[in-house]
């Protein structure tokens, strides 16, 4: 019986088009301004600090900046840029100019879920601060609450059935109980390696369908009795 359901958020809860079209735009030509005005800021250099060790260098305000705008370019999976990001991002939510994108039917089945007794996390390789971001700004209102726990690429790489393995130890459930929806095969691979139920969004063209789980277009047609 499905007891918890954790979800991706890029091309399942939402577009994947507001990512690559709004977030990562929106960093990018941020990203050294941002830097340079928050340069005595102990987290932001622990984070440059990450960078170095990364690219295996020392690098100078500027040439950070380079490397940063080339992991958005490329779309790295990277734990220090997600979180320099999530920062950038921070502001543009607070001043009104980013709002975070939902599929239309996403927070009424988010709160229909979380009124049946189900609990609810997120798991995405954007940083969990950035994740907070998306769902506390929706047209819908703030979503946080519905959600027991948020986990990034500090649990380990989606593409890895160990990374599943680490968020069961951490909220108490057997792999069974949980059903983990994304669009992308290769997360939903591991996590079935790992034991969870899983469910693939087909949201659009841009989808791949990914034998051997259960598909849906919207997570109205989820089942979680499949």
């Amino acid at each position: 019986m499905i007891k918890a359901i954790l979800t991706d958020i890029e091309g399942t809860t939402s577009s994947i088009d507001f990512v690559h079209q709004t977030l990562f735009p929106y960093a990018k030509a941020r990203m050294r301004g941002f830097l340079r005005e928050n340069a005595g800021n102990d987290e932001v250099q622990r984070l440059l600090a990450d960078v170095e060790q990364i690219e295996k260098q020392e690098l100078s305000l500027d040439e950070a900046a380079d490397v940063l705008e080339r992991w958005i370019a490329e779309d790295r999976k990277l734990t220090p840029l997600k979180a320099l990001q999530g920062l950038i991002w921070q502001g543009g939510y607070d001043s009104g100019e980013l709002k975070g994108h939902m599929y239309p039917e996403v927070p009424a089945q988010l709160r229909a879920w979380h009124e049946q007794g189900l609990a609810l996390y997120v798991y995405s390789s954007g940083s969990e601060a950035a994740q907070k971001l998306i769902f506390g700004h929706t047209d819908a209102g703030d979503l946080t609450p519905l959600f027991s726990g948020f986990f990034d690429t500090r649990v380990g790489g989606k593409r890895e059935a160990q990374s599943y393995r680490n968020i069961l130890d951490r909220i108490g459930r057997r792999g069974d109980e949980v059903l983990f929806l994304s669009d992308v095969g290769e997360e939903l691979d591991a996590a079935r390696v790992a034991g969870l139920r899983t469910c693939q969004l087909l949201r659009d063209d841009k989808a791949v369908a990914a034998a051997g789980h259960p598909q849906a277009e919207t997570f109205g047609q989820i089942a979680l009795d499949a």
